[in-house]
């Protein structure tokens, strides 16, 4: 559970691939611009290297620009993310747990943040490519926990995100009844502590 939850975030040797992956980063970014929000049911199906079937699911996905998402998995396993703009909240409803990190920290665990991510120097770390409707998106830095995250889309409408960590494990996601958020929605990215929680607190502290 742990490590679905840590996943719910080389070089190029020629000048022409590297055109080619400019180009490919500038069509996601204005994808997501189209679906500057919204929100979806998932299905997840977790596969190994073998691709055997080590886990299936299901949940709730929003994303809001700038910073903002929420992912919680409903079954078999009760979970939460939520992105609030500035801090990011794991929460672990069984263990009494909730974990807290900066919004950057999370982007450098997971490049699956950079669909609410605008900024330019994140965005450099990543490599980015594309198929006719899909678009895959690798960290530079070898030692990122993820892989490559794959995200698929019909028009406007974001149907599919598949998650490869360097164990070789592949999360499926499949998304389904996609909406725009409404107003009331938008407390989603609000997440209220409960009590009798313990709280992990790793954000990266300002120096004074």
């Amino acid at each position: 559970m742990n490590k679905l939850i840590a996943i719910a975030i080389a070089s190029l040797p020629l000048l022409t691939h590297f055109s080619a992956q400019a180009d490919a980063s500038e069509q996601l970014k204005v994808k997501l611009a189209e679906i500057d929000n919204l929100k979806a049911n998932f299905s997840q199906t977790v596969t190994d290297i073998n691709d055997k079937v080590i886990q299936t699911g299901e949940g709730v996905f929003a994303l809001a620009q700038p910073n903002q998402f929420y992912w919680h998995l409903t079954a078999p396993d009760e979970s939460l993310i939520v992105a609030d703009g500035t801090d990011v909240w794991i929460y672990n409803p069984f263990n009494e747990e909730v974990s807290v990190m900066d919004v950057n920290q999370a982007i450098s665990a997971s490049p699956i943040a950079l669909l609410v991510h605008d900024d330019a120097k994140t965005w450099a770390q990543y490599k980015v490519s594309n198929t006719e409707k899909c678009f895959a998106i690798s960290p530079i830095d070898k030692d990122a926990g993820v892989s490559e995250v794959e995200v698929c889309f019909n028009e406007t409408t974001l149907t599919q995100m598949v998650l490869k960590d360097q164990q070789g494990n592949t999360s499926n996601f499949s998304l389904s009844e996609q909406t725009t958020l409404d107003k009331s929605e938008k407390n989603l990215f609000k997440f209220v502590v409960p009590e009798d929680v313990d709280i992990d607190d790793q954000r990266l502290k300002s120096p004074n």
